[in-house]
């Protein structure tokens, strides 16, 4: 069991990184990833609400829907879910961490419609996994959210420092880098 929870951590969280493999929550990852701080935040809200929102969905599923042949509501109770969290999430911050909720801006609730979010829920009850390989699943995807954006950020804060030609500035040389990052983490899957 824990052998299969490790791999299952190493292949979500770097092997299959959402992001750079499966283009999940692009949004967000070009969005927030202008300061590693923000980037940080914006990781640590994900982590939060994906692994919350896997072992919510995960016994909604298991003891709710499955029980009553109500799998087909699936979509809908998920996102619901990640709506609810999602708004928790907001007003935590807002309470205590201002500066985080103003870098934070739109993108905090754009969580809610994060596709990453909803494809880790989908992705637990196609794989049927467990409530508690589900959430392993669900923290080793957002960890791996984490690591791509803070990682673009860091990249993204040291190409303000450098010589781009004008064609590149901006958004192009961003997807550029992102695009090498995908290419990098492709090493990865070696390890499995």
């Amino acid at each position: 069991m824990v052998k299969e929870l490790l791999i299952i951590l190493i292949s979500s969280s770097l092997v299959s990184n959402v992001v750079l493999s499966q283009f999940l929550g692009l949004c967000p990852f070009l969005g927030v990833s202008k300061k590693t701080e923000t980037a940080a935040g914006m990781g640590t809200a994900v982590i939060f609400v994906i692994t919350l929102a896997s072992a919510v969905a995960g016994a909604i599923y298991k003891f709710i829907l499955l029980p009553f042949n109500l799998t087909y509501l699936r979509t809908i109770v998920f996102i619901l879910v990640i709506a609810a969290l999602v708004q928790f999430v907001e007003m935590f911050l807002k309470k205590f961490m201002k500066s985080l909720y103003q870098a934070l801006g739109v993108y905090l609730p754009l969580i809610t419609t994060n596709c990453a979010v909803l494809g880790v829920a989908l992705t637990n009850v196609q794989k049927n996994y467990g409530i508690l390989t589900g959430i392993v699943n669900g923290f080793a995807t957002a960890l791996g959210f984490t690591i791509a954006i803070v990682i673009l950020a860091g990249i993204r804060e040291k190409l303000e420092y450098n010589d781009i030609p004008e064609s590149f500035k901006g958004m192009p040389i961003v997807l550029v880098t992102a695009g090498l990052m995908a290419i990098a983490f492709c090493g990865f899957s070696g390890l499995l």
